[in-house]
């Protein structure tokens, strides 16, 4: 038996702020919304009609990357200048960036891509498994993606 991963659930303090940031900035669509004061979510997919991201109006603070739990989350992009497109978007909105520009995932590695945080503080990234060749290691005995 094969385990693939479903969708990922994501609690947030503010539905409507959160479903814009991922909307409209990094382009998942909306495919179901439950309304209810005490019990809104979105569903999110990424052009089909499965969910990959759930968006759950439940967390009273932000993101505290010291807790067991999510540490990141990671989605790919088709090319390298699609992620410095994303980047764009982000840094136009205000978005709290960990590193500045497209960083290598470790010291000469090709994979690499950004890294940054959602409106609660979540630690994301978009990356690409090649193209980020020229890119700086912002750690050189480390996985960027671990520590930020």
């Amino acid at each position: 038996m094969t385990l693939h991963t479903g969708h990922t659930g994501l609690n947030v303090t503010d539905l409507d702020r959160s479903l814009a940031f991922y909307r409209d900035l990094l382009g998942f669509t909306l495919l179901a919304e439950g309304t209810e004061d005490d019990r809104r979510y979105a569903f999110l997919g990424d052009g089909g009609d499965r969910p990959v991201l759930t968006l759950w109006q439940q967390a009273q603070g932000s993101y505290d990357r010291g807790r067991a739990g999510l540490h990141h989350l990671a989605f790919t992009a088709d090319s390298i200048d699609r992620v410095r497109e994303y980047e764009a978007a982000l840094r136009a909105a205000g978005t709290d960036f960990a590193h500045d520009g497209v960083v290598a995932h470790r010291e000469g590695a090709a994979s690499g891509g950004i890294f940054f945080h959602d409106p609660d503080g979540t630690r994301l990234e978009i990356s690409v498994p090649h193209g980020a060749e020229t890119a700086p290691a912002p750690h050189a005995s480390a996985p960027t993606c671990g520590f930020f």
